[in-house]
């Protein structure tokens, strides 16, 4: 309806204040209408506040329509349609992350309180030695040292009287049910990155290029590279300078000193990086 009534009066430019996500719904409307001609802008609220007074809707409106004509609104970054779609994966991804290493604290806590340690002699107790011992206490309730040397395959097996501490627990029924739920919850979320994890990799082969040329500096592997480009796209020409860029990233830090007292900012750039906050 919006873009309906903004093509009939033939208007090519749009401006709004980046109020939580409140603009989303109305700049993927804008985005493509009038066949692509139309500039919508999104600008941060703290650089178009109005003198003090009565403030209503109307004449928020007004004034950011004065501004708009008198040129003086800077638009925050936004990346095109398909990097916010890629950005919706890789940020969901690292939520889904967060979510299993929740999980998997959860449940060593869980058999903690029942008396198994098990991290006390394996460093990753969900690898595939200390999964087969936490299938064996959900199925059993309990589990002998000599069982254990069954399942580790490492060097953990010289650890016999470090074991025998370690697992000196025994789950009753209702324990082992609610363990079987915690696992069972853990591997939904670990089938469910898989999804996205492939849904990811679809997205990104459209910029095969730019994933291998991240890929190339020390440090950054393809997971990281396609969050980076879900995050600040492929087209550079958005940032002015490497200075723009790196403080919209907050990696610019800054040490402002003035009369011997020290004004802490977030960075150097901290008017910049305000330019660029979505």
């Amino acid at each position: 309806m919006e873009d309906l009534l903004l093509e009939s009066e033939d208007c090519h430019y749009v401006a709004m204040e980046s109020t939580g996500i409140y603009w989303q719904p109305v700049y993927n409307i804008l985005e493509n209408a009038l066949d692509g001609t139309m500039i919508a802008i999104v600008t941060n609220a703290r650089h178009m506040k109005n003198v003090p007074g009565k403030k209503t809707d109307m004449k928020d409106a007004e004034w950011i329509a004065t501004l708009l004509r008198a040129g003086l609104l800077n638009g925050s970054f936004i990346p095109p349609e398909d990097i916010r779609e890629l950005r919706d994966l890789t940020r969901y991804r690292k939520n889904i992350i967060q979510d299993i290493s929740s999980q998997k604290n959860r449940i060593e806590k869980y058999l903690q309180s029942c008396g198994f340690k098990l991290s006390n002699f394996l460093s990753d107790i969900f690898g595939k030695s200390g999964r087969a011992i936490i299938d064996h206490l959900a199925e059993h309730g309990s589990i002998t040292a000599e069982e254990i040397d069954g399942y580790v395959k490492t060097t953990a097996r010289n650890k016999l009287p470090e074991i025998k501490l370690s697992v000196n627990g025994r789950m009753k029924r209702h324990q082992r049910d609610f363990l079987k739920l915690l696992l069972k919850h853990l591997d939904e979320m670990n089938e469910h990155l898989l999804i996205i994890e492939e849904e990811i990799n679809s997205e990104i082969k459209n910029y095969a290029r730019q994933i291998e040329q991240l890929d190339s500096i020390p440090g950054i592997d393809k997971t990281a590279a396609s969050a980076i480009i879900a995050e600040i796209g492929t087209d550079m020409s958005k940032f002015k300078t490497a200075e723009h860029i790196c403080s919209w990233a907050g990696l610019s830090p800054g040490n402002n000193e003035s009369a011997g007292k020290k004004v802490h900012q977030n960075n150097k750039w901290q008017h910049i990086y305000q330019e660029h906050t979505l």
